[in-house]
């Protein structure tokens, strides 16, 4: 009867601390979308190039003209000169935390965790792109102001009508 007991005891302690380990949702009115934003995957071999944003962001583009913001767990001196990069996985797939960055020629195989990874839309890249001073931003110029011809102004005497 004691070993049972102790048996329940230990199943009920371990429920409690897995039900603790699991990550849940909050508010509990976020949408797909925005769950789906917060640690997309990249599909490896739809890996087409990357961009250098800084020693710790890269912009990772694959087919169908997707775009993804990488973070890199921590800054890796000297990846804008890097002859290239490739992404080491075991599932085939790049995600955010199980997957890592190794670096090719002049880093002997150093290898850095991804923090994160997160689908961009076209204006989001732009930002980015801008941000990091990568592209200039697009400054939308005012006309210069015209004289324009006009109906000329006649003043009437209030008096006149009176």
């Amino acid at each position: 009867m004691k070993s049972l007991l102790k048996q329940l005891v230990t199943i009920a302690s371990l429920s409690i601390l897995i039900a603790c380990a699991t990550p849940q949702e909050q508010g509990g009115s976020s949408s797909g979308a925005d769950r789906a934003r917060h640690g997309d995957c990249i599909h490896e071999p739809s890996i087409r190039g990357y961009e250098v944003l800084d020693e710790q962001n890269l912009i990772v583009e694959a087919s169908g003209r997707r775009n993804y913001h990488v973070v890199l767990m921590h800054r890796a001196f000297g990846l804008r000169s890097s002859w290239g990069i490739v992404f080491r996985t075991s599932a085939g797939r790049v995600c955010e935390g199980f997957s890592e960055v190794v670096f090719r020629d002049g880093f002997d195989g150093e290898s850095i965790r991804i923090r994160s990874i997160r689908q961009l839309t076209s204006e989001e890249r732009e930002d980015l792109l801008i941000r990091f001073g990568k592209k200039e931003p697009e400054i939308e110029q005012t006309p210069v102001p015209r004289d324009v011809e006009g109906a000329d102004v006649v003043e009437l005497d209030p008096d006149a009508g009176a």
